[in-house]
């Protein structure tokens, strides 16, 4: 069937003979005998176009009059004074399938032809060469119209990247308009496809100054960067060859934006500019900003904020203040004068602040972002959360998520704020670093200091804001999670607060809350029915909130469900976690038990958990279990493991009954063993495992399959795994990420296999383990290793193996212990080789700090220091120093033995710190019988006892336990 003026049967009818002249052709004249003269084409109709076309030459039959009132071409061709004219039959020479998709264009219906992204290149390069003024239009539009939609990103990279390069051969000029912007706009999934290092500097250039430019954060942006320019310094046509034109789009970073932790982690391969990095930083932000106003060049000091963004991360960003977070919602075009109004009221948090909010919000035009649902805030000691709390509001009125982990500023008045201001809230994160000090250890004094205040201005902005008094409406509020681990300054009156969020609270996390009480628990959970997830370790979780969950509920959802349990709130719950939680009685403990059906993941780690209460757990819908520290035995646990075949997460270290009978000392008999390992075999598919006693195999077939797809795997004291299949685990478990070894037999052969053949392994710990490791076991490249933690497992270390260890792997995490080789230089090594190190531990490691530690505080991105036994020449300053030097810094533990002047200076945390806890262990002298006989004067020091100091947002408690922690 042939289409309408596609010629067939039509007198004016016209066969164009189009031979491919495009290089890819892979015709040659070789493939037909000289002698013979090669025969014309048949013609065909435009309709059969649709389907392959023989090569290099076809004919085809087309109407002469659409031709020539479509294209310029042809009108000049067969409408002209050309002798071709008045032909039936044109020769042209162009590329083939440029002409066949421009003909289908022209011809058939546009019901069935339409621009993809498969053969736009060939339609625009057809357009161009035969001049088909619509089809030009046609892909202008189609491209314009695609380069629009935000909701994903709709066309391949490879694609862009190819149009890009036809556009500037051809000085196509829309393209260039289209491209960067919508690259700028899908950046965040630009940065994830393999081929974004083929991207043009000028292209990418272009990318990066459009005003779309759409990131989570600065850090995306500069990892970008540096990756496309560590890919370009190679040799490649693709790009310039000069790193200085490379290495100027860093200039388009606001480097005041970026974390410091990820800063500090530059240094390792861009030393120069890590440096300057860390110098740019360490400006007077304020006046820097003042500055720029002053000049109208504030672009640098903007939080890269779009239409089409839907997070907006600063998390680590110890630098950013709250004036920073204004600059980014005000407009461009607002007085210089105002700008700084708002500035120097921020940077000072007075009642001014409030009341030129309230301005802003009545008569100026803040910009607003109705896309963006996720703010992350964490690790920002700088920024005062009222003030932020109305930047919310201003720029994200839709905000969903707010996360502002690890800043003890944040006080409970603040989440009240924040639930009065921002209604469509639903997940709020204000975790911090749990307590040290815990109910088991054996606390001798303890003394509490009101905290210094951190702003003499702040109790005048919460006056000013009279919403700060305003209780919690409950029918305003959406918030379902709420995370406030490790925030011991929460009261039972704080919580009576938060039950009063009775419809939307599904999920909480009051880990390591301690002055929560039993009752105050007991009665958020009266309150709050609609709880499903509970994270409650270590706090006075007992027997009121046991009975509390498992008390009759006449109205509820499930009141159809035959079960009686379903009429009880723990039958409902998803995620319960009582790690440490001793108050709960046996009793009670199999009462709960009896209620969970549908649980999936349960944390029973150091409970009152026996074998009767486990017993009468019945669900089967676990994913996740931890008994570990129980008493419990495989009577108990081998029939949850047959019925939960979900099962991807099993702990049971420390659990000393496992391999003994229920109420007896008697073992199990092997084949009992044996059953329960094959149990597990043939039921779970562990992804993360940790082992203690009864976890003993002998045979590889042991732990496949249900091993195939660990990726973190712990070994504890009962547990020996022999050497073939330690030696076997990166084939048993191909995508071990994390391997924690402890008391295991290990060898240069075991560990040298592990960083060779697990290529995705992350973490990495060999604690008091025995074998004959030498140097030889680390002289092996592993680029994915982040944390290696080597206790008294290598004595041998010496200043030339850290300097190996350096060289092949980029860890954020060491932690050393026993290696009495090292010296004061072993200080620098580790500062210049990994500066982005989060978490340091050196634990009687030679004389490493008997010159102090000035190397260790170049370190900026350290959070997490412990020295002990290191070096007595630390000085008596060293927690005010490490709190000035180094801004992230949360955790501190340090040895009076190692205080060259006798002891340390313990300060009030002031303003702008994120210090949560610094440990002080304390040493004796002991004398062994052997010395005390021979009178010999030498002394071993042994630990005493430890002082803890811990900040809160309100005060300052300094305990003194038995125990060394």
């Amino acid at each position: 069937m042939s289409l309408a003026g596609d010629g067939d049967g039509d007198a004016d009818a016209v066969v164009l003979e189009i031979t491919d002249a495009s290089p890819s052709s892979t015709f040659s004249t070789e493939d037909a005998p000289p002698s013979t003269p090669r025969p014309p084409p048949i013609p065909i109709p435009v309709s059969a176009l649709a389907h392959p076309v023989p090569h290099p030459t076809v004919a085809v039959r087309a109407g002469r009059s659409r031709l020539v009132e479509s294209s310029s071409y042809f009108r000049a061709l067969l409408g002209g004074s050309f002798s071709e004219s008045g032909r039936g039959y044109v020769q042209i020479s162009c590329d083939l399938e440029a002409a066949v998709q421009v003909l289908r264009y022209l011809f058939e219906p546009s019901a069935s032809f339409s621009i993809t992204h498969e053969n736009f290149i060939p339609l625009l390069e057809g357009a161009l060469f035969l001049v088909v003024e619509s089809l030009l239009v046609e892909c202008e539009r189609w491209l314009r119209t695609m380069g629009s939609q935000s909701s994903s990103m709709l066309l391949p990279l490879d694609f862009i990247i190819e149009v890009w390069y036809f556009a500037q051969e051809h000085g196509i000029s829309f393209v260039e308009d289209v491209c960067p912007g919508y690259l700028a706009q899908n950046f965040v999934e630009v940065i994830s496809r393999r081929s974004f290092v083929k991207i043009p500097y000028d292209l990418l250039c272009s990318t990066i100054e459009c005003p779309q430019l759409t990131v989570d954060s600065e850090t995306q942006l500069c990892e970008a960067i540096l990756y496309w320019v560590s890919a370009s310094m190679q040799p490649c046509e693709l790009v310039p060859n000069t790193s200085d034109s490379q290495l100027s789009l860093l200039s388009k970073v606001r480097v005041c934006l970026l974390p410091l932790g990820y800063v500090a982690g530059t240094r390792r391969n861009w030393v120069e500019l890590g440096k300057n990095m860390i110098l740019n930083m360490l400006k007077d932000r304020l006046q820097g900003l003042l500055g720029a106003i002053a000049d109208d060049d504030m672009e640098s000091y903007r939080i890269r904020i779009t239409e089409y963004s839907k997070k907006v991360v600063l998390s680590g960003c110890s630098q950013l203040s709250t004036e920073f977070l204004y600059i980014s919602v005000l407009p461009t075009d607002l007085d210089a004068v105002f700008k700084q109004r708002i500035i120097s009221s921020y940077s000072q948090v007075d009642y001014r602040s409030f009341a030129l909010y309230n301005e802003l919000e009545k008569g100026v035009k803040t910009l607003s972002f109705r896309n963006v649902h996720t703010v992350d805030l964490s690790k920002c000691p700088n920024v005062h959360f009222g003030a932020a709390i109305d930047w919310l509001k201003l720029a994200f009125p839709e905000l969903r998520t707010f996360r502002a982990a690890y800043c003890l500023q944040f006080q409970f008045q603040d989440l009240q704020y924040l639930f009065l201001r921002c209604p469509w809230i639903k997940e709020v994160d204000l975790a911090i670093d749990t307590s040290v000090v815990l109910p088991k250890y054996s606390v001798i004094s303890s003394r509490f200091e009101v905290r210094r205040e951190m702003n003499p201005n702040l109790s005048s902005y919460y006056m000013q804001s009279l919403i700060y008094e305003t209780p919690i409406n409950p029918d305003f509020s959406n918030i379902s999670k709420l995370t406030l681990e490790g925030r011991n300054d929460i009261t039972d009156e704080n919580l009576l607060e938060i039950s009063l969020l009775t419809n939307s609270l599904c999920y909480i996390n009051i880990k390591n809350c301690c002055q929560l009480t039993d009752d105050g628990i007991s009665t958020l959970l009266m309150n709050c029915t609609q709880i499903h997830s509970m994270i409650i370790s270590y706090t006075c979780f007992g027997n009121h909130s046991v009975q509390t969950l498992c008390s009759f509920e006449s109205s509820d959802n499930f009141t159809d469900h035959k079960d009686e349990s379903s009429h009880v709130m723990a039958f409902r719950l998803q995620e319960l976690h009582l790690e440490g939680c001793k108050g709960v009685s046996y009793d009670a403990m199999s009462q709960l038990m009896s209620n969970m059906n549908i649980v999936k993941s349960l944390c029973l780690k150091e409970t009152s958990l026996t074998d009767g209460a486990l017993c009468n757990f019945v669900g089967s819908s676990l994913e996740y279990l931890d008994i570990s520290e129980t008493v419990v035995s495989m009577i108990s646990l081998a029939p949850i493991v047959r019925r939960n075949s979900n099962l991807t997460c099993l702990k049971t270290v420390g659990c000393r009954n496992l391999l003994f009978q229920h109420g007896g000392v008697k073992s199990m008999s092997g084949n009992k063993y044996g059953d329960f390992l094959q149990q597990i075999t043939d039921t779970c598919c562990l992804e993360d495992v940790e082992m203690g006693r009864a976890f003993c195999p002998s045979r590889l077939n042991d732990l496949m399959p249900s091993f195939s797809k660990i990726r973190k795997m712990t070994v504890g004291l009962g547990t020996t795994l022999p050497e073939n299949i330690l030696h076997a685990l990166p084939e048993i478990c191909p995508f071990l990420e994390s391997l924690v070894l402890r008391f295991q037999v290990i060898s240069d052969k075991i560990v040298r296999n592990l960083l060779e053949s697990s290529i995705n392994l992350q973490v990495l710990c060999l604690h008091y383990c025995l074998g004959s490791l030498t140097s030889f076991s680390f002289q092996m490249k592993a680029p994915a290793l982040r944390i290696l933690r080597l206790q008294w497992v290598t004595p041998w270390i010496t200043n030339d193996d850290l300097t190996i260890l350096i060289q092949n792997c980029n860890l954020v995490e060491l932690a050393l212990s026993g290696c009495k080789l090292l010296d004061s230089s072993s200080q620098e090594i580790i500062s210049s080789g990994w500066p982005n190190l989060a978490c340091l531990h050196l634990e009687e490691c030679g004389q490493i700090t008997l010159e102090g530690v000035s190397f260790i505080l170049n370190c900026k991105a350290l959070e997490d220091v412990l020295l002990r036994h290191t070096g007595r020449g630390i000085g008596r300053s060293v927690t005010t120093d490490a709190m000035r030097e180094l801004p992230l810094l949360r955790k501190l533990a340090l040895d009076l033995c190692d205080a060259s002047e006798g002891g340390y200076d313990t300060p009030n945390n002031p303003e702008g710190n994120m210090l949560r806890s610094v440990r002080m262990s304390r040493c004796k002298a002991a004398r062994s019988s052997f010395e005390l006989h021979r009178e010999v004067s030498s002394s071993k020091p042994v630990h005493k006892e430890t002082i803890v100091l811990e900040w809160t947002s309100r005060q300052l408690r300094t305990t003194v336990v038995q125990e060394r922690l």
